[in-house]
């Protein structure tokens, strides 16, 4: 059985534009908070692959979504690296052993080694491959190299990222060393996530903003880049999304380059920019503001324009980042049902 958001990727005919949401399986839904709890914490959930595999599939059936994103983490690369790793109830992620020196980065495992040990991950997708409806994608993630080494390198969530950058311009040859380790464990761990059942898996670059524009591909993009084209001549016929958040400039000065299938939009881009620079040889997914799911009239005007854009061709609807967690669910669920009426062909 063909599965939309697949065919989709693919830009292959279907019969409405399919539809999901970055962070589906998450706080808004009282069901994921309930065995959130009974995990007893974040990390220990991602860390079950039952519990993991059960958070997937609810927006599914509560929300009606196309396709699953896995339950997971970006950060349990780091933490199977070998860092320290922990999760601090309204704070968020900390690493107790920012890297600041070339021996903090040598005693971290790397490549295949440290992708092998994240089982848990790959026990999940196994699973979710048992559960999920037929005509349902699994879509795989990983965080991009230079969005996990800034928590690697700051040791926690940052508004300024002034170590990172601080190294990007007085120390680039450590920076490009940290990107080489951390890019050489996620090329593996991607693959273990297609050989472990992933339709499509997705690169979220969710600190791009951070850097310059005249900077961006050689502290991330080329990075991506690499990953995408590595999944690519092993496994051509899966679909790769590249989500880099907050590169308009980036795209208007046609830096988007390289061999994947589709092109996530953040909010902050315009649709049609993106259509006008990418929309010929990538797929579009996106992009409406995450906030405009406060109000059912705001979505069904934001996927309206967006649907007028691009007329249902070679386009994915998503929001332009995560879903927030105070989010009605009624909300969530009129979203997905608009982008399948202005869609349906």
């Amino acid at each position: 059985m063909s599965k939309i958001f697949v065919d989709a990727c693919l830009r292959k005919e279907t019969p409405y534009t399919p539809v999901w949401m970055m962070r589906q399986a998450g706080r808004y839904l009282p069901e994921y908070m309930e065995v959130r709890a009974q995990a007893g914490s974040f990390l220990k959930l991602c860390h079950d692959p039952k519990k993991a595999c059960e958070v997937t599939i609810q927006p599914l059936d509560i929300v009606g979504v196309d396709a699953a994103i896995l339950f997971s983490d970006i950060l349990v690369i780091p933490d199977e690296m070998g860092m320290d790793l922990e999760f601090i109830k309204g704070f968020g992620p900390k690493f107790n052993d920012p890297l600041q020196t070339e021996e903090d980065l040598d005693r971290l495992i790397g490549g295949e080694e440290a992708a092998d040990k994240l089982t848990y991950v790959y026990e999940t997708i196994k699973l979710l491959k048992k559960e999920l409806p037929e005509d349902k994608a699994l879509i795989g993630f990983t965080g991009a190299p230079w969005t996990l080494a800034t928590y690697m390198i700051e040791g926690q969530g940052t508004k300024t990222y002034n170590i990172c950058k601080k190294m990007m311009y007085s120390n680039p040859e450590f920076l490009h060393k940290i990107l080489r380790k951390v890019t050489d464990v996620v090329k593996h761990y991607m693959i273990k996530q297609i050989e472990a059942g992933a339709d499509v898996v997705q690169i979220f670059d969710s600190w791009a903003a951070a850097i310059e524009p005249g900077k961006y591909d050689e502290f991330s993009w080329k990075y991506m880049v690499e990953i995408a084209e590595y999944i690519k001549e092993k496994y051509p016929e899966i679909p790769v999304i590249m989500f880099p958040k907050g590169v308009a400039a980036f795209i208007e000065r046609g830096g988007v380059y390289g061999n994947f299938d589709v092109f996530g939009v953040d909010w902050g881009t315009p649709m049609a920019l993106a259509k006008e620079k990418l929309g010929d040889k990538y797929v579009l997914q996106g992009n409406m503001e995450p906030c405009r799911l406060y109000s059912k009239e705001a979505t069904t005007q934001c996927v309206e324009a967006i649907q007028n854009v691009m007329q249902g061709e070679g386009h994915i609807f998503n929001l332009g980042h995560g879903i927030l967690p105070d989010v009605p669910v009624e909300n969530a669920k009129h979203f997905v049902s608009e982008c399948q009426r202005v869609s349906k062909k």
